[in-house]
């Protein structure tokens, strides 16, 4: 099964040895493509000139091809979070096996079976594609009841892959023919099923579920901060690893946002996870013997700064919508009355709009709520000049971010797959890095 991976680390093994990172923070920004790196960055402008860079800003070093292992040349998660997690592109889909549907190791398996621990963080439901493709083996990344039995039932050294686990995902652990949370409190996991229960975990093997399916929207949430708050966790609980830890962390909701078309809900993830990646370079500052590395699967929506001509993006218009487009498709149905609903659009995003836009978005009530969220969110894009193509994924190439030790390996162009390898390497063998590091 793991025949591919075992025999590209062998290779390095006779490599002179210097010591590799100890730890490995592997940040995923889903759907991050770099339009959404310059919106953030003027997104957290307030009208200062010089605009300030941002923490992406800071760490960026280069950028990465996306292309699966098809004719199509543009990713889902699934192939992208593939090639990531192993270093070998494969079809769309794809949970790290090949075309053949043979299974192919991934870097957090190889590290278990080098006896470091692994943790994997992502604000979606934890056996949502990016998560899968490090842990577990699958023909199609929509089997999440199978991918999260194998969280549980696949062993190596006699322990599951993932040390811990923390995220959303109640729904495909706790079924009707099985509960996987009873099991993994019997194979000696410390559980929390909300935010009350997360101080409660205190050493790994850990395991959090703290919603039904995804995380609530960062724009929607309750808890500020979310990823950040789960990552800090997860470091807390890896840390004490003798060997060294690999922690998996992903922004998952900046893509479902780019699905969605809407700009307010894909800055508010933007700064989730430019939260959670401060966390993590914090813990390098503190921690040298770690490297950090943040990229995205792929791009999300064809975003641009600019729209219909004009030159002019609003940030400012964006920073007033207050929900989702979801969110106020759901507040403006539940109205009892259409003023009632015209109101609650006004206080969820602040724009004016006209009599003719008005009853666009009374047209779309009481139907599907994708109706009304969609005359929503393009609303948002027009008054804010954001322009997108596509409610699916582009082929645009993603940026590229590191920090820590031998951080300069991943300066420049290159394959998703050159990131996953570098890592393997690392992981694999105290191996001497190149002399531009």
């Amino acid at each position: 099964m793991h025949f591919r991976l075992l025999l590209s680390v062998s290779c390095f093994l006779a490599l002179p040895a210097v010591a590799a990172p100890k730890n490995i923070i592997y940040m995923i920004g889903d759907g991050m493509g770099p339009a959404y790196l310059t919106a953030y960055r003027y997104y957290l402008n307030q009208g200062e000139r010089p605009v300030q860079q941002t923490i992406f800003d800071q760490l960026l070093v280069g950028a990465s091809s996306t292309y699966p292992d098809d004719d199509t040349l543009v990713t889902d998660s699934a192939a992208g979070a593939t090639a990531l997690a192993t270093g070998v592109k494969s079809f769309n889909g794809a949970i790290s096996v090949n075309r053949q549907h043979i299974p192919i190791g991934t870097m957090m398996q190889l590290a278990k079976r080098l006896g470091k621990a692994n943790g994997i963080v992502a604000s979606s439901q934890v056996n949502h594609a990016t998560p899968a493709a490090f842990v577990a083996h699958n023909v199609h990344r929509r089997n999440y009841e199978a991918i999260a039995d194998m969280y549980l039932d696949y062993r190596i050294n006699g322990q599951p892959v993932a040390d811990v686990i923390l995220g959303g995902g109640t729904s495909y652990f706790i079924r009707d023919d099985r509960n996987l949370v009873t099991e993994f409190k019997q194979q000696g996991y410390q559980y929390a099923g909300s935010w009350q229960d997360l101080n409660q975990l205190t050493t790994k093997p850990a395991l959090a579920l703290l919603d039904q399916i995804g995380l609530p929207a960062a724009l929607n949430s309750e808890h500020p901060s979310q990823l950040a708050t789960l990552t800090q966790k997860a470091l807390q609980l890896l840390s004490p690893a003798e060997k060294g830890f690999v922690l998996m962390v992903e922004g998952s909701q900046i893509d479902w946002c780019g699905h969605d078309n809407d700009i307010a809900c894909a800055m508010a993830e933007m700064h989730d996870f430019a939260k959670a990646i401060a966390v993590a370079k914090a813990y390098v500052d503190a921690n040298p013997d770690t490297l950090l590395v943040i990229t995205a699967d792929h791009e999300t929506g064809g975003m641009s700064l600019g729209a219909d001509g004009k030159y002019l993006w609003l940030p400012e218009v964006v920073r007033g919508v207050k929900a989702t487009g979801r969110r106020i498709a759901d507040e403006m149905n539940a109205a009892d009355s259409e003023q009632a609903a015209l109101a609650r659009w006004q206080a969820l995003t602040g724009i004016n709009i006209t009599d003719e836009e008005q009853q666009q978005l009374l047209a779309a009530r009481g139907k599907e709520q994708k109706d009304l969220r969609d005359v929503a969110v393009r609303l948002v894009a027009k008054y804010s000049y954001t322009g997108w193509t596509t409610g699916g994924h582009t082929g645009a190439d993603v940026p590229v971010m590191a920090y820590g030790k031998y951080s300069g390996a991943f300066r420049g162009f290159m394959d998703n797959t050159d990131i996953a390898k570098q890592l393997i390497r690392y992981i694999s063998t105290n191996q001497t890095p190149k002399a531009s590091e």
